[in-house]
């Protein structure tokens, strides 16, 4: 063979070897790209079947609250854990019975609970009667007297003369301290649709519920509309998480019991 053709030869199997160092190349990065698809791929999917399961979670909490059978969970902060599938799920239920609804109580129960929380006897009033003024009236709404003190003590708002839609919003009324505002704080709800449970209060709302005697007689337990708060936390172990903090209504049926329905009020993740 003449050097030319052994040339040619040599120059031949070296494209021959590059094109097969490309070829395994590209395979190599097909195979690395299909690969992390597919990882990414399990991942979403095991992330949905999370939030799936915790979406879930919180019917299933429902169900218990109204089961009247030896099925039925106490909302009483426990928490009730289930595990499957590698995965490990906690409902706990509360009652917000024994809490105090800013939208719906007379102005000595708020006056009682401010006291009950540290405020002054006069400074409990004045409050009381602020949150009271911060709803207005169905008659006239906010006053322009309200409205003025608001922008005479320097605020930029004034009250919106509707019901409060969060707890957050009580800590806006004028001459609410924010020392007393993180004490009242736990003791609220705007959900509860009742005035509080004595039975279901905590030390500080029975207090204050005898202080302003209002005290809700035992023979309305069971018959009385309630909120619950589920509290939801799903973890596969893996370091992928989902929660659900959901509060749901369970109301009366004309017999006195709790109806098979209830309606979630609102759900957070």
């Amino acid at each position: 063979m003449t050097r030319e053709g052994r040339r040619d030869r040599g120059f031949a199997l070296l494209i021959v070897l590059w094109t097969l160092v490309l070829l395994s190349f590209l395979a190599s990065v097909i195979v690395t790209s299909a690969g992390q698809q597919l990882r990414t791929v399990a991942a979403l999917r095991r992330a949905t079947q999370i939030q799936a399961m915790a979406d879930g979670a919180v019917w299933e909490g429902a169900f218990h609250a109204l089961d009247r059978s030896a099925g039925h969970w106490a909302a009483d902060g426990r928490d009730h854990v289930r595990r499957g599938g590698g995965m490990a799920v906690r409902i706990r239920l509360t009652s917000e019975a024994g809490l105090v609804n800013p939208n719906s109580p007379s102005r000595p129960l708020l006056a009682a609970l401010l006291q009950a929380c540290g405020a002054q006897k006069q400074q409990a009033g004045t409050i009381a009667a602020n949150i009271a003024d911060w709803r207005g009236s169905a008659a006239q709404g906010v006053t322009p007297r309200t409205r003025a003190l608001y922008l005479a003590a320097g605020l930029p708002y004034t009250p919106p003369g509707d019901p409060f839609r969060s707890v957050a919003e009580v800590g806006l009324v004028l001459g609410m301290t924010p020392a007393l505002w993180l004490a009242v704080q736990p003791h609220l709800s705007v959900t509860q649709p009742n005035d509080p449970d004595i039975a279901m209060a905590d030390p500080v709302v029975r207090q204050a519920l005898r202080q302003a005697g209002s005290v809700v007689p035992n023979a309305l337990e069971g018959s009385r509309s309630v909120t619950v708060i589920v509290d939801v936390a799903v973890d596969d172990g893996e370091g992928t998480h989902a929660s659900r903090h959901a509060v749901i209504l369970l109301a009366p049926d004309v017999q006195g019991g709790v109806d098979d329905m209830t309606r979630i009020l609102m759900i957070h993740a």
